[in-house]
């Protein structure tokens, strides 16, 4: 009887209690993922609205540490826990108005690519100047995720989050990837000029070639950056040009937006007649055009008189042609469209948006996403169809390359507009839908890095803010407040040179996957001869 009522009753007291050591060697193999996941959101920190760039390199340095020697298995893990810290809270504004799950989703998407990298990085983490090859593999990784899946999606490319940098003027040099690459080179050469400097104290032996190697890993994209800067200019080449951006604002923030299409449309026509007012009032200068943002009329002008009636009441007004963004429906299709609408003679030239959002714009899998969420399908119930140029309007005879909100995102979507000939750049775009988050400021940081990359001026006209003149060395000039209506106008040069990024477009983040494979290559044949002489 004494038996039994024993282990029944308390039957923990017959568990062992765990070894002190052994508790702390599970605590200490957490300290990796715990590691890489902080060093993710280090990187999220390190991007805008904050101006800590550097913190990237620290992120970086991180990631390499956790990563080197480890097995492929250890490396995907620690990578996806890297990309988790990182994209989970970069990307919150996709949730705003959709609820947590599209959010999640697209996390978990991405993250996979950020994860495939830490393994890739982990293989070349023993070959000789290992940050060139894992610098050139994270790279890689971006050029991946900026075409796949769904015609890509380039949000968080490190380049994004160097806005206020000293790399800056590396966009010059090789556009984005030259940019990103030099900030994870110096992130990776950090962790390995201190692992370097540890092991020399240790050993009493320093290896002079792998010291070397480190030290130009941080020395040279430094270096690299100063010498650039010879590239990066305010300077007007082809005269200037007075322009106007409009907010008008919208009622209310949200997915409500289309149903409030006639009070944006009037709030941005308003706005374009207070600015005729103090034009005539000698308060602002007159400007040569206006340019509204994206979605400014989601009422169709070429369909609707009224709508029609109104925009030429404003163009008349302000006595200049207008960029208006807005929602039509031709042959069917329904179209992202960039309207130019002349005082005199009406719309003239036209553009059409190419990159077109995934899930915002047009439904992929809607079969899909339907048994999944009937309410998703309700949000785009018509897909946009695709424009088929380059954007570039000729106003006042000055060439304005326009890339519409989400195209800022992709390089070719801007390079292009550069090389049929704009002399500055124009963003339009519209937030609303994303209320008070960073995405705006993120977007911001884009249009930076587009002025630089392309050598133009960038003006970013947005629906609710933040409407922005970004000159061709990247500096803001003149910006607005978010969900407040305002009118911006200044004079700003016009150029006409190329930069080396905009002459060598693709290259650059070609010749960097090739150095990514080849590394991979190098790695994975190491591997099998070592393989070979151990079985030997």
């Amino acid at each position: 009887m004494t038996v039994t009522a024993t282990s029944v009753d308390q039957p923990d007291q017959l568990q062992p209690s765990p070894a002190p050591g052994a508790l702390g060697g599970r605590l200490l193999r957490l300290v990796p993922a715990a590691a890489s996941a902080l060093c993710g959101v280090l990187l999220y920190v390190s991007f805008p609205p904050r101006t800590l760039w550097w913190l990237a390199l620290p992120a970086f340095a991180g990631f390499g540490w956790v990563l080197r020697g480890r097995g492929w298995k250890a490396a995907h893990g620690l990578g996806y826990l890297f990309g988790l810290g990182f994209l989970l809270p970069l990307l919150v504004w996709t949730g705003v108005e959709v609820g947590p799950g599209p959010w999640l989703a697209l996390v978990a998407i991405e993250a996979v690519f950020i994860a495939l990298v830490g393994v890739g990085v982990a293989a070349v983490s023993r070959l000789p100047a290992w940050p060139v090859w894992a610098a050139a593999l994270w790279i890689a990784g971006e050029a991946v995720r900026a075409r796949v899946p769904f015609r890509g999606f380039p949000w968080g490319k490190i380049a994004f989050g160097q806005a206020d940098g000293v790399f800056l003027p590396l966009a010059a040099l090789g556009g984005t990837p030259v940019l990103g690459f030099a900030v994870v080179l110096c992130g990776f050469g950090l962790y390995e000029a201190g692992r370097l400097i540890v092991e020399g104290r240790r050993t009493r032996a320093v290896r002079r070639g792998a010291a070397a190697a480190a030290l130009l890993s941080v020395a040279v994209p430094v270096a690299g950056a100063v010498a650039a800067r010879a590239l990066v200019t305010d300077k007007a080449e082809n005269g200037t040009a007075t322009v106007a951006l409009i907010q008008g604002n919208v009622p209310r923030s949200g997915l409500e937006f289309s149903a409030q299409r006639r009070a944006v449309l009037d709030h941005h026509v308003r706005e374009t007649l207070k600015l005729a007012a103090d034009i005539r009032a000698g308060k602002a200068a007159k400007p040569d055009y206006v340019l509204w943002p994206e979605n400014s009329s989601d009422i169709d002008p070429f369909t609707n008189p009224d709508a029609a009636a109104v925009i030429e009441g404003a163009a008349k007004a302000v006595g200049v042609p207008i960029s208006v963004g807005g929602v039509v429906e031709k042959d069917g299709k329904l179209l992202n469209e960039q309207i130019l609408w002349d005082p005199v003679k009406g719309p003239t030239q036209t553009y059409d948006k190419r990159q077109i959002q995934p899930f915002g714009e047009y439904l992929p899998l809607r079969g899909l996403v339907g048994a999944i969420n009937n309410d998703w399908t309700g949000m785009v119930r018509q897909d946009f169809s695709r424009g088929g140029r380059p954007g570039e309007f000729d106003i006042a005879g000055v060439k304005v390359g326009l890339a519409t909100c989400y195209e800022a995102a992709f390089d070719w979507a801007v390079r292009d507009t550069v090389t049929h000939g704009a002399e500055m750049i124009s963003v339009p775009s519209n937030n609303a839908t994303f209320d008070r988050s960073e995405m705006t400021y993120q977007q911001l940081a884009m249009s930076r890095i587009r002025a630089v990359e392309h050598s133009r001026t960038v003006t970013v006209p947005v629906t609710s803010g933040v409407s922005a003149f970004i000159l061709p060395d990247g500096r803001i000039t003149q910006k607005t407040g978010m969900f407040v209506p305002a009118y911006l106008v200044q004079k700003v040069p016009l150029r006409t040179s190329r930069t080396p990024a905009t002459e060598l477009g693709i290259l650059p983040e070609i010749a960097l996957i090739v150095v990514a494979a080849g590394g991979i290559g190098w790695a994975v044949g190491s591997g099998l001869r070592g393989r070979r002489a151990g079985g030997a």
